[in-house]
C-alpha cells in the first residue's frame, strides 16, 4: 500500500512540476537567447564608456605677415629734391595785383592772374623784376588764393602753351614770409622735410639757409639773391 503511494506521489509531481521548470528555461532562453545561464550583462559603473586619453594637437602654421618696411632715410630729402628738380620758376615776392579773367594766350580759358614784385630769385626771374603769372581759375576755387601785400616763396611749373603754371605739388610748392625775410615752414613742410639735413625739425629757416638747401639741387648756377 505505501508503495503504491509513492508511486502515485511521483507521477503527480512529473505532471505539474515538470511543466513548471520547462517554462522557467523557455523563458530565460528567450530573454537571453544562446546562453547557458542566466547573467546580467556585463556594464561600466558609471554607465559611459571609459574615457579616452587626451591627444596633443600642434595648432595650425599661419601664414607669416607681411614684413614692415623701415622708413627709408632720406625720403623727405628727395621730395625736396624733387620739388627744386620740377620748377620752372623759383622766386620770393610780395603780391601786387590780384584779378580774375581770361589770359591773352588763352581767352576761352578763364584764370586768375597775380602780379608780384620779386626780391629774390633762384630760377626763372631776376630781383626787382615784376612778375605777372596766370593760374587756372579752378585753383581759386579750391582755395588756392593770394592776396595783395602778402609774402611768398613760390616753386611754380613752367608756363604752358596756354599760358597757365600752378606752384609745384599744390601747398608743397608755397611758402610764407614774415616781415624779417625768413621762410615761414606750414606742418605739411615740416613734417616732410624732417630728414633734410638744412630744413629738417625748422619751422622757420633763413632765406640764405632755404636757398643753400635749393643750391644742393639746383641743375644750373642759381641767381644771386
Amino acid at each position: 500500500m505505501a508503495g503504491t503511494c509513492w508511486r502515485l506521489l511521483a507521477i503527480f509531481s512529473l505532471i505539474f512540476v515538470a511543466p513548471s521548470l520547462l517554462l522557467g528555461q523557455d523563458g530565460a532562453a528567450e530573454r537571453f537567447p544562446g546562453k547557458s545561464s542566466v547573467a546580467a550583462p556585463t556594464m561600466p559603473l558609471s554607465g559611459y564608456p571609459p574615457p579616452i586619453a587626451p591627444v596633443w594637437i600642434p595648432p595650425p602654421s599661419l601664414p607669416r605677415p607681411y614684413p614692415i618696411v623701415p622708413s627709408i632715410v632720406g625720403l623727405q630729402q628727395n621730395v625736396f629734391q624733387q620739388l627744386v628738380r620740377s620748377a620752372g620758376i623759383i622766386f620770393s615776392g610780395r603780391v601786387t595785383f590780384v584779378g580774375h579773367g581770361t589770359s591773352s594766350s588763352s581767352p576761352s580759358h578763364t584764370s586768375t592772374t597775380i602780379a608780384f614784385q620779386i626780391e629774390h630769385a633762384m630760377r626763372g626771374a631776376s630781383p626787382g623784376q615784376n612778375l605777372t603769372i596766370h593760374e587756372w581759375a579752378g585753383l581759386w576755387e579750391r582755395g588756392e588764393r593770394y592776396r595783395v601785400g602778402e609774402r611768398v616763396l613760390l616753386f611754380l611749373y613752367a608756363p604752358s602753351k596756354l599760358g597757365l603754371t600752378s606752384p609745384v605739388a599744390g601747398a608743397m610748392g608755397r611758402f610764407a614770409l614774415d616781415s624779417q625775410d625768413k621762410i615761414v615752414m606750414s606742418p605739411q613742410h615740416i613734417e616732410t622735410f624732417v630728414a633734410d639735413t638744412i630744413l629738417g625739425g625748422k619751422a622757420v629757416v633763413p632765406y640764405a639757409d632755404f636757398a643753400l638747401a635749393v643750391r644742393r639741387f639746383q641743375p644750373q648756377r642759381m641767381s644771386q639773391p
